[in-house]
């Protein structure tokens, strides 16, 4: 595929570039950023692009939007973070109205691209006729750049359909995002440990089906491992239990490669002023809920992880976001920072998760944008806003 350093070299002085990226990030309820993240993935692309004098046009999306514009879901604070981290002003444009005058140099951002429902339509024509839109707002001698990793999985109009009509290059952070990716499926160091947390067996199952025959082990915390334990014949309690997955579970422990807890911090209620204690795994009591993995199980998991060569993590060990639930994930995540490994945080939670704990970054050999493309990556799945730029190379 052709890459923005190559459309750097041919040169961007007072070309008109639209950009799509990923700029959805989590707000609290006065719309502050809780965590800019994406935003901060998303500057060095476009300030190659600024610098090289470049007319910036940045698409990009935020939440679900279900009846067009919504003032809540405004990417109008994603716009002055962007220009804060850029040293640049960014102007917000309304979707629908044409761009303002602009000079070399200039950034603007559409509003939320979902304010049009055209933009995840499942109709080829729909979706095209929105893209046809976009090429004509931004010139069709316009080049394209994706650089949202985030949405490489979703065929959406800003995303594939566009890619379809102008010059496309894979920006910085998809061109990474693949590669690290292309590590982990193709030959990686071993041992070879993945980490899997986050709610249910039955969101991760496509990828540890998957995985499981190319891995050393496999580490499952989060609400997920209360399935697996069940299906070791456990009595979960009030835990989360996903009943139609228990037989897939016993199935998948066959493997002997899956590492479940050996302990957890139950509670009598989802709340950080809950009553806890820590339990082994066969002494969950009715009317108390798993929240965590125990601390013996993170020194097991620990271990696991100082051994390993290559490390893929995706998902929290608890309920990180809660105090009382988080010791869990903070000891794992630790532990692979602490090692030597190639490690790969997965995105989404986990990366909220490093960044909301404190743990340093650049620890971690990657941090992904994209939890569920780089799911859908290791499941062998293909990537429409990725194969559309391998076609257009």
């Amino acid at each position: 595929m052709r890459t923005l350093d190559d459309l750097v070299a041919e040169g961007v002085q007072g070309r008109t570039v639209l950009v799509r990226s990923d700029l959805n990030v989590p707000l609290d309820d006065d719309r502050n950023i809780t965590d800019d993240g994406r935003i901060r993935a998303s500057v060095p692309t476009i300030n190659a692009l600024y610098e090289g004098g470049a007319q910036v046009v940045v698409t990009a999306h935020l939440g679900r939007p279900k009846n067009g514009p919504d003032e809540k879901l405004s990417l109008a604070p994603v716009a002055q973070r962007l220009g804060e981290l850029l040293g640049a002003p960014v102007r917000l444009v309304e979707l629908g109205t044409p761009l303002p005058s602009m000079a070399a140099g200039d950034v603007v951002m559409l509003d939320n691209i979902r304010f049009d429902a055209r933009e995840t339509s499942k109709d080829d024509a729909e979706r095209g006729a929105f893209a046809d839109e976009l090429v004509a707002l931004v010139g069709d001698d316009a080049a394209f750049v994706s650089d949202g990793f985030g949405v490489v999985h979703r065929k959406q109009a800003s995303v594939y359909d566009v890619a379809q009509r102008l010059d496309a290059y894979a920006g910085g952070l998809v061109l990474s995002e693949v590669e690290v990716l292309r590590t982990l499926t193709g030959s990686p160091e071993r041992p070879y440990a993945v980490v899997l947390g986050g709610s249910k067996v039955s969101d991760k199952l496509a990828v540890i089906e998957a995985l499981l025959p190319k891995v050393d082990t496999l580490l499952v915390g989060g609400g997920m491992c209360f399935t697996f334990l069940a299906a070791q014949g456990h009595g979960v309690g009030s835990s989360l239990l996903e009943s139609d997955q228990v037989d897939t579970c016993r199935t998948l422990l066959e493997s002997g490669k899956i590492v479940l807890p050996t302990d957890v911090v139950v509670a009598d209620a989802f709340s950080a002023d809950a009553n806890t204690r820590t339990v082994p795994v066969d002494g969950i009591d009715d009317g108390w809920m798993g929240l965590d993995i125990g601390p013996d199980s993170v020194r097991e998991f620990a271990a696991r992880i100082a051994d390993a060569k290559t490390i893929f993590w995706n998902g929290p060990m608890g309920v990180f976001e809660l105090a009382p639930f988080a010791d869990g994930t903070r000891g794992v995540a630790q532990a692979i920072a602490d090692g030597d490994a190639f490690s790969v945080v997965g995105g989404g939670d986990s990366a909220a998760a490093v960044r909301a704990l404190g743990i340093a970054e650049d620890a971690f050999s990657h941090i992904s944008t994209g939890g569920g493309a780089s799911l859908e990556f290791l499941e062998g799945a293909t990537l429409p806003g990725v194969a559309v730029l391998e076609e257009d190379a």
